[in-house]
């Protein structure tokens, strides 16, 4: 039986009320920054999970445009404005401390340090967890080994005894699976497939319904 479950935050238990790219058209448009796609934004994000703040990401994205925008100032822009729009998924809360009576429960997010732990002051989740790391403040983001070593570690449990969930099958699923530990794969409405590493699976809009129950048949 687990000793510990972790979680992945964006998608897997919050979630913006607007998409992401209509958050980046407006976090740009608002600082005279140029039109920059979601994929781009991801390719960059995905280059620099290990920063304090998103502004390398935007310095990436804007480096050779011709534009007078300051990375920072978009990066702010960004934060702010994904932050007004952040909601948690239906029943998570009770979810996850209805689990930490059971299990240790960790999160483990990829992103820089102050956009992610402003995402969990914002939700008021500070306190929801027993450990909770940000990529931004380790040596390496998901899927390295290293990212998922270091929540095991800050519980107090070998990889083996844990599940993470996870909406991402690169990130989360191949991420933790590699690292040694169960991985439960949360399915998006947007036509993710399921990945056959994943010890089971689990509609977005039904976690906080199905996810305990199914944690609790894992032997």
């Amino acid at each position: 039986m687990p000793q510990a479950v972790v979680f992945d935050l964006d998608y897997t238990l919050a979630v913006p009320r607007r998409t992401r790219a209509t958050i980046l058209e407006e976090a740009t448009a608002a600082t005279g920054a140029p039109s920059l796609t979601r994929d781009a934004y991801l390719e960059a994000h995905r280059r620099n999970l290990t920063s304090e703040t998103r502004e390398p990401i935007f310095a990436d994205l804007l480096e050779g445009a011709e534009s007078d925008a300051d990375p920072a100032a978009v990066a702010t822009a960004y934060r702010e404005t994904i932050s007004d729009s952040l909601e948690p998924l239906p029943g998570v809360e009770a979810m996850l401390a209805d689990l930490r009576g059971e299990y240790r429960v960790g999160l483990l997010t990829n992103g820089p340090v102050r956009a992610q732990r402003d995402k969990l002051e914002t939700l008021g989740w500070e306190d929801a967890f027993d450990a909770a790391l940000v990529t931004g403040e380790l040596e390496a983001g998901k899927p390295d080994p290293r990212a998922f070593e270091a929540i095991t570690d800050e519980l107090g449990v070998d990889p083996a005894d844990a599940v993470y969930v996870g909406d991402e099958v690169e990130a989360d699923i191949r991420g933790a699976t590699e690292a040694g530990m169960r991985a439960i794969q949360v399915v998006l409405e947007d036509g993710s497939e399921p990945d056959s590493r994943a010890v089971a699976h689990v509609e977005q809009a039904e976690i906080a319904a199905t996810l305990p129950d199914i944690i609790a048949d894992l032997e």
